[in-house]
């Protein structure tokens, strides 16, 4: 019986030494995709100086074991205000399960109200059925396709 508490997590801002952590996580989401890693490092250390933006981890025993980011949006019509929307989030596979992702998202939706954001957003693709159900255990719903085209 595992007797991990998510309490040992530490969720906290991502610093520029936690790239080479977050990329192994960032795989996990999508295995079979090519990572340009000097592209991916410029927007991760671009990230972490927006203000519109944060990276956070989790951290358990000194080792990343999540990551999540969100970015705060404007949208005049839709909700009048800022909506802070979810980029990524994953933890890595050994330590679902274990209410860290709900540490994180916490986190994220605790930053995004803090800077007048009304509303959370985010996407997950047709498959990922588990994190679908993870969303909608914490009162997302489903309310648009999303559309995206490569530039």
């Amino acid at each position: 019986m595992n007797t991990f508490v998510a309490s040992m997590v530490e969720i906290r801002k991502c610093r520029s030494e936690d790239f080479d952590a977050i990329v192994p996580l960032l795989r996990q989401l999508y295995p079979d995709k090519p990572f340009d890693l000097v592209s991916l490092r410029s927007v991760y250390d671009r990230s972490l100086a927006s203000a519109q933006q944060v990276y956070l981890c989790a951290v358990c025993d000194q080792q990343t074991v999540g990551f999540g980011s969100l970015t705060i949006k404007s949208n005049l019509l839709w909700s009048e205000t800022f909506i802070g929307y979810v980029n990524d989030m994953v933890v890595d596979g050994a330590y679902r399960g274990r209410g860290i992702g709900t540490q994180i998202l916490d986190h994220l939706i605790s930053w995004a109200r803090e800077r007048g954001c009304n509303r959370i957003e985010l996407n997950s693709a047709f498959h990922r059925k588990a994190a679908q159900a993870f969303y909608e255990h914490r009162g997302f719903k489903s309310g648009a396709y999303f559309y995206s085209k490569l530039l």
